[in-house]
């Protein structure tokens, strides 16, 4: 899988640590940034990782700040981008399951580098089901989407 990556200076670290610990398992990584721990703004990280996500460059998005929230508010504005904060087993499931996302935010300062790395092995496993009880309701955040 293709998957976008970025992170602000706070998710630096397990951006690092996803992208060595999943290249080795088969996954191909195109980091947006940050390149360093020097501070940048999360927006533009954001952006460029839904972007690329809308844009069917890459298969999938993950974003990573001190919370997860910002980035997920930023993605969102991009047609086409579904970003869902996950922090548990559970928002992580159903952000596939129930949801279709297709960008994955975190919180450095909420999660450890262990739970980062479970949540995203669990969510690049996962496929959405198209004929699921919630497939309607992922159609109906397409069409109130499309209504601006």
């Amino acid at each position: 899988m293709i998957i976008a990556i970025g992170s602000d200076q706070w998710g630096f670290d397990f951006k690092q640590m996803l992208i060595k610990e999943f290249t080795a398992k088969g996954h191909e990584f195109v980091d947006v940034g940050a390149y360093n721990k020097d501070e940048i703004d999360y927006p533009d990280i954001a952006y460029a990782v839904a972007q690329k996500v809308s844009k069917k460059e890459c298969e999938r998005g993950i974003l990573i700040c001190g919370t997860g929230i910002g980035m997920a508010l930023t993605a969102n504005k991009v047609k086409g981008a579904y970003a869902a904060v996950c922090h548990d087993v559970y928002s992580t499931e159903r952000s596939i399951l129930s949801n279709n996302a297709n960008i994955m935010c975190m919180g450095a300062q909420v999660i450890g580098p262990k739970t980062a790395y479970s949540l995203t092995d669990l969510w690049l496993n996962l496929e959405f089901d198209s004929k699921s009880n919630s497939a309607r309701k992922v159609q109906e955040i397409y069409q109130i989407e499309k209504l601006g």
